[in-house]
């Protein structure tokens, strides 16, 4: 098997390639749409893929694949070191005949690299994200300069995640490239979009800014609320869109309330699919403490909208600030709030904001670009 210049697999000897993807679960995350994307991205090529989930669940996202034909496998991991694991993973690899192995996260990297010893297939290590706040782990300067050393191909989403597996995970820089996460362009449907305002209550003429995000403490929506207390005491007119479940959504619709915006805040839980929710706001919000590649962003610009985010991790790479959306000191209220009022009323430079946020995603962000990046791994050409 060989990849020419341009990513598109040529067929040898009538074999295709043939990858397992290892990772934890393929529930509703960032990093299991992006093995979604890849795995969808590279049937036209020729690659035939399987999943491997560790912990013991498939997920709906892996659900879906399964539905479509995707092979998807779980083992149920032991606490502590389980070497049972590799046994299991290694006989997936010589069964599958796999040519690669893809790991994605440090845990299934650990037990990946392991697995794969004395077999023929190649390990790709995609580190996805970050802990907040990181951490150095002393055991791992002994360890994983060993195993980058022996790993062909080390990989980042982001500069900020490669300067972490630099400064945290003891990898040498020049062993890590870097592959921005890539996702299909969504499309906006008007009509189904006002349908969405309309059944939660927002006016058609109102001024909306929101996100679709796990609620989470990582995510900081504590600071997000109160800038936008901020923000709609000067503009009245204003909603936000709280999109998404998780461990913080009664704490913070306890606090939206405490701040007096319960009746301007609406928050929808978790919805399959949220396109027309996503384009029902006129910005986009992301009050992280720390991001990698934000697929919600990435979404949201593929639709042409303006995003307001803070200045952490690998936002600062995707948003062009000023040119594709305003970026923010982090976890301050009144600089997000800022960020909204310089948005507001403002209709024409959000229209130019959204049309550079699309044209930049197009080139840099689309799954057609990440599935190329990755497909040269796979054979080998890193340049």
């Amino acid at each position: 098997m060989i990849g020419d210049k341009s990513g598109k697999v040529s067929q040898h000897l009538g074999k295709s390639l043939k990858v397992l993807h290892v990772t934890f679960n393929m529930g509703i995350g960032g990093t299991e749409q992006v093995i979604r994307q890849l795995v969808q991205g590279m049937a036209s090529e020729g690659v035939e893929s399987e999943i491997l989930c560790i912990d013991g669940q498939i997920g709906p996202i892996g659900e879906a694949l399964e539905k479509s034909g995707t092979p998807v496998h779980k083992v149920a991991r032991k606490q502590g070191f389980d070497r049972s694991l590799i046994t299991a993973i290694r006989k997936r690899v010589k069964e599958g005949q796999f040519d690669v192995v893809h790991c994605h996260q440090y845990t299934p990297w650990i037990y990946g690299w392991l697995a794969a010893l004395g077999t023929q297939a190649k390990v790709v290590f995609t580190e996805h994200g970050r802990f907040y706040p990181d951490r150095y782990r002393y055991k791992a300067m002994l360890v994983n300069p060993l195993m980058a050393l022996l790993t062909p191909a080390v990989v980042a989403i982001s500069k900020a995640t490669k300067d972490a597996l630099v400064t945290y995970e003891f990898i040498p820089r020049k062993k890590i490239q870097v592959v921005y996460n890539g996702i299909s362009p969504l499309k906006r449907d008007d009509l189904e979009v006002q349908k969405v305002r309309e059944s939660l209550g927002i006016p058609q003429d109102a001024f909306v800014v929101g996100t679709v995000s796990r609620l989470d403490p990582v995510k900081n929506q504590s600071m997000m609320l109160r800038a936008f207390k901020e923000f709609n005491e000067k503009s009245p007119d204003s909603y936000l869109l709280m999109v998404g479940d998780g461990p913080d959504k009664e704490k913070l619709v306890a606090l939206a309330k405490e701040l007096g915006i319960d009746e301007r805040t609406v928050f929808t839980g978790f919805i399959n699919n949220p396109v027309h929710y996503l384009s029902a706001m006129d910005v986009f919000l992301l009050s992280s403490h720390t991001e990698g590649t934000s697929m919600t962003l990435l979404e949201a610009m593929s639709l042409g909208m303006p995003s307001v985010a803070t200045r952490v991790g690998g936002n600062p790479e995707i948003i062009e600030d000023e040119l594709t959306g305003l970026l923010t000191v982090p976890n301050s209220p009144h600089s997000f709030a800022a960020a909204l009022e310089a948005l507001h009323k403002r209709e024409a430079v959000r229209t130019n904001m959204g049309d550079a946020a699309r044209y930049r995603f197009s080139d840099s962000f689309s799954a057609r670009v990440m599935v190329s990046k990755y497909i040269a791994i796979y054979y080998g050409n890193n340049e």
